[in-house]
Order: structure tokens, then sequence, then C-alpha cells
């Protein structure tokens, strides 16, 4: 998500956080390193009191967000096929069961 937001140019850690509501500071900077030290961003300090971090994806970065844009776009224009398959498992009871098994899984 967070490559996808960037997607859209350069943000502070704070309007990354407002862009992804639910995520917690720590998540974020979690991500944000590991995202940092896989060169698909690049973290920018202004030298300003206080000091502003501005985050932007790298070359490699841009890269590797055109397939997550590709997918973005075939859901908007499938949004009704999704919806019919949500609205299926709702209807078969497998929402519970895949709700479940999300919790169970490991975030790492």
């Amino acid at each position: 998500m967070v490559i996808y937001v960037l997607s859209f140019g350069p943000l502070r850690t704070g309007q990354l956080q407002r862009s992804m509501p639910g995520i917690s500071k720590k998540m974020l900077t979690q991500t944000l390193r590991e995202l940092e030290a896989d060169q698909l961003l690049s973290r920018k300090v202004h030298q300003v009191v206080p000091p502003a971090v501005e985050y932007s994806l790298t070359e490699l970065g841009q890269k590797f967000v055109e397939p997550l844009l590709a997918l973005y776009d075939w859901a908007e224009a499938n949004s009704v096929l999704l919806d019919t398959v949500e609205r299926n498992r709702a209807a078969s009871g497998q929402a519970e069961i895949v709700e479940d098994e999300s919790e169970a899984l490991p975030l790492s």
C-alpha cells in the first residue's frame, strides 16, 4: 500500500499515515525502513526545524509499482465482478471462514 500511495508523488510521514487509515505509526515506520533497505523508496531529510522527512519511490520502486497499478485498474474496471464474488462468498458462509483464517496467519 505504501508503494501504491507513493506512486502519486513524494509524501511526508504524516501524509502517508493519513493516506492509509488504520496503519499504526510503528508499522508504517517499520515498513518504510524495510522499503528503504530494499531500495524501493528514498528518504530525504529537509534541514528545517523541526526536521521534515519526505519519502519517494526510487527508479526501482517505480518499476515495482507498475503491476500494482495494473491490478488496481483491473479491480476498478471489474468492480461488479468483485462485488458478485463477495456476495457469493457471504451467501455461502465462506466470508467468516476467510476472516478467521486471516486472523490466524502471521503478519511477518
